[in-house]
């Protein structure tokens, strides 16, 4: 059983992991670069569904996530399932795919939406209807983030903020801690790496090769706005949800596309960009309110090479382990769990299986 635990990543799935080691008895050091939820955490729309075409180890997964939130006590973090919205291209094709795994779904005409999804102008709904996901919902990531740290710090644990750009030593094949930015070294008889889009150079150190399709992300959050809308929705041309403080979230692929990454590790988002996002938040919303940007985050968004979530000890490396995923909102909370399960114990759990860092070779 590892005794002293280093957990590098301020964000949900860090932070999870950090607080179920505390939970089982570890002395766990939380250490992030910068502040908590700075990074993908704080820029995720944070839609919580298993609504894709995934590989039924993933699919179920994904479910055992959705699982995990409704089970989470009270605590501060924002969680809500008021149902997820799709339309548009593949729209009818996910409603099949999802009806013959049994995940609920219900397709609704634009009148259907207008009486089943407050919010929502049925003008924009496509013509051909959309899909309706009733058990989806969202959640807020750095509320979530608080409050597991509240959990780590009550049980016990540490957390560092501010420790710079951290990295795993290791000496005879085994991992001896972790060097912060300012070269001191924390010292554990394991290291978990969440650094979410930089892992894979991280491991790539080690010579440990992780594919890595991470790409740019952009997130508007908008002042307060008077909408009754409570679900996810995913439109052509824009996904949002609600937000705690009455304001929206807002992302888009196509705007994701115009964020440019600088040479110093800075992004640069033009006002037309934010603008067209408000724009076309306003143009699915009854009544088309005026929408104002009160924030936006941009940078790089971790998504493995092969779409898939690599979660648990790094071969060749004793006492390292790993969690990189795309989907950090959704399995936040069930790889915390498991993951901190596997340090603790030192026995591999069968629902990772299928997710392990060696499958790249």
């Amino acid at each position: 059983m590892a005794q002293r635990v280093a957990v590098v990543g301020g964000g949900v799935l860090g932070a999870s992991t950090a607080a179920r080691l505390a939970a089982g008895g570890a002395e766990v050091t939380l250490l992030t670069e910068s502040t908590l939820a700075s990074g993908a955490s704080g820029r995720s729309l944070s839609w919580l569904n298993s609504a894709g075409p995934y590989r039924e180890e993933y699919r179920r997964l994904r479910l055992l996530g959705l699982e995990r939130y409704r089970a989470l006590p009270d605590g501060g973090a924002h969680v809500r399932f008021d149902g997820g919205l799709h339309w548009g291209d593949g729209a009818r094709d996910a409603f099949t795919r999802q009806q013959q795994v049994g995940y609920p779904a219900e397709w609704l005409s634009p009148e259907d939406v207008a009486g089943r999804v407050p919010g929502v102008d049925p003008a924009a709904v496509a013509a051909e209807g959309a899909v309706l996901n009733p058990d989806e919902g969202w959640v807020d990531l750095p509320s979530l983030v608080g409050q597991l740290v509240g959990d780590l710090t009550t049980a016990g644990g540490e957390v560092r903020t501010g420790a710079g750009r951290c990295e795993p030593v290791v000496r005879g094949g085994r991992v001896v801690g972790v060097r912060g930015g300012d070269g001191a070294v924390h010292a554990g008889d394991a290291v978990v790496l969440a650094t979410g889009a930089a892992v894979p150079a991280a491991l790539a150190e080690l010579g440990v090769p992780v594919p890595d399709a991470t790409s740019l992300a952009l997130l508007v959050r908008t002042a307060p706005v008077d909408t009754p809308l409570h679900a996810v929705l995913n439109t052509p041309r824009v996904a949002l949800r609600p937000a705690p403080g009455g304001g929206l979230v807002l992302d888009a692929a196509w705007s994701e596309e115009e964020v440019v990454a600088r040479d110093d590790g800075t992004f640069e988002v033009r006002d037309a960009t934010v603008a067209g996002l408000l724009r076309e938040a306003s143009h699915v919303l009854a009544g088309r309110p005026l929408l104002t940007a009160a924030s936006w985050g941009a940078g790089r968004k971790p998504i493995p090479g092969d779409g898939q979530p690599v979660v648990g000890a790094v071969p060749g490396v004793d006492g390292l382990h790993v969690a990189f995923t795309h989907s950090g909102a959704t399995l936040g909370l069930v790889v915390g769990e498991l993951l901190a399960e596997e340090v603790l114990t030192g026995e591999p759990s069968s629902l990772l299986a299928t997710f392990r860092v060696d499958r790249f070779g």
